[in-house]
């Protein structure tokens, strides 16, 4: 089922204008994002074709199905209750159904965790790109060799170094297994390559260490270790690295590159707003997505503050969360039993 085909059955029972711009804080350069929310036709919902989430190729236009968007809501789903709490002149289309899902019958103590943890996870984020952004890698994938070394006495040299300076090549070496000693191998040279040895590793991209059958009397030329949980890191780090370049934001990284700061600036903004949110929701016993602090959050959006004193005041934050929890007026957690009944009564009506 795609977005068209909900428009084309009236099957849509709530949609807004999300992100920047219904929090006030979108510049001529802002994307224009879509959510709502829709309800299944009924042989598909009373069937096996049960679908909880319509969206375009670049996500940037989402709707829940009414069940789960009730789900998220009784689960305080940041992303969640702020579509239900868009301002009215960011609303396309308001189904007269969906007034019987009000924001207050919503908001629960809950919201310190949902949208505190959520913040928390875009600060790892963030420090996860910074990393990225600080540490570039190179294309070329580094071998499996580079993570061996020869045993000298008391140090290592680097595998590869060390066949350079004997002049050997790693296709006439040949492993085999110290026993009781892990990722330990005894190396055995054939200069004649007449023994049929294996060589280290089959080829470059390999990524295991392959073992030769050693006639008896050889005698060993050196010690190797190897690295395998160093290499098993790198190849991780490689492909997380590449995949972030492949799908990145260029305008976006872009933008963070400018302002020099090597940190999301995007991210760090939208976390301290999801933070402030949840101040207000504690405090207020509300939520107003529109930001009062426009200047404020754009100038962090721009890079204009130290990645540092962004934690700092991420962390202040929290702890002024954490301090009007106790007192704070909201119900612990949704009434589940209320918006389960009136998510029933409203599927009775559209079923009807």
């Amino acid at each position: 089922m795609t977005i068209q085909d909900l428009k084309k059955n009236n099957l849509i029972l709530f949609e807004v204008i999300s992100g920047s711009k219904s929090f006030g804080l979108d510049t001529p350069a802002s994307d224009t994002d879509i959510k709502g929310v829709f309800y299944l036709p009924k042989e598909k919902f009373f069937g096996l074709d049960y679908i909880p989430q319509v969206s375009n190729e670049t996500n940037d236009e989402v709707y829940y199905e009414l069940g789960r968007f009730v789900e998220l809501l009784l689960k305080n789903n940041p992303n969640i209750l702020e579509i239900l709490a868009t301002p009215e002149d960011c609303v396309s289309y308001r189904h007269p159904l969906m007034e019987n899902l009000k924001l207050e019958d919503f908001l629960s103590k809950l919201c310190k965790d949902s949208f505190a943890g959520y913040a928390m996870t875009q600060i790892k984020k963030a420090r996860g790109l910074k990393k990225k952004i600080v540490n570039p890698m190179e294309k070329e994938r580094k071998s499996l060799l580079e993570f061996c070394f020869i045993l000298e006495g008391y140090d290592s040299v680097p595998l590869v170094k060390w066949l350079e300076a004997n002049q050997l090549d790693q296709d006439q070496c040949g492993l085999m297994n110290m026993p009781h000693s892990k990722n330990m191998f005894a190396l055995f040279y054939d200069a004649g390559a007449t023994l049929g040895y294996r060589g280290i590793v089959k080829t470059n991209e390999s990524n295991e260490l392959q073992l030769s059958s050693i006639p008896k009397g050889e005698k060993e030329r050196a010690y190797l270790s190897c690295n395998l949980e160093g290499y098993s890191v790198y190849c991780k780090e490689y492909r997380e690295y590449w995949d972030w370049v492949v799908k990145r934001n260029d305008d976006r990284y872009n933008m963070n590159q400018q302002h020099g700061k090597n940190y999301d600036s995007k991210n760090m903004m939208h976390t301290v707003r999801l933070l402030q949110s949840a101040e207000q929701i504690l405090t207020e016993g509300k939520l107003n997505i529109r930001v009062g602090n426009r200047g404020e959050l754009l100038s962090i959006k721009a890079g204009e503050m130290e990645y540092d004193e962004l934690l700092q005041k991420a962390e202040d934050l929290i702890r002024t969360i954490e301090a009007a929890y106790p007192d704070s007026q909201l119900q612990d957690f949704p009434d589940y039993d209320k918006g389960t009944q009136t998510l029933i009564a409203m599927r009775e009506i559209l079923y009807k």
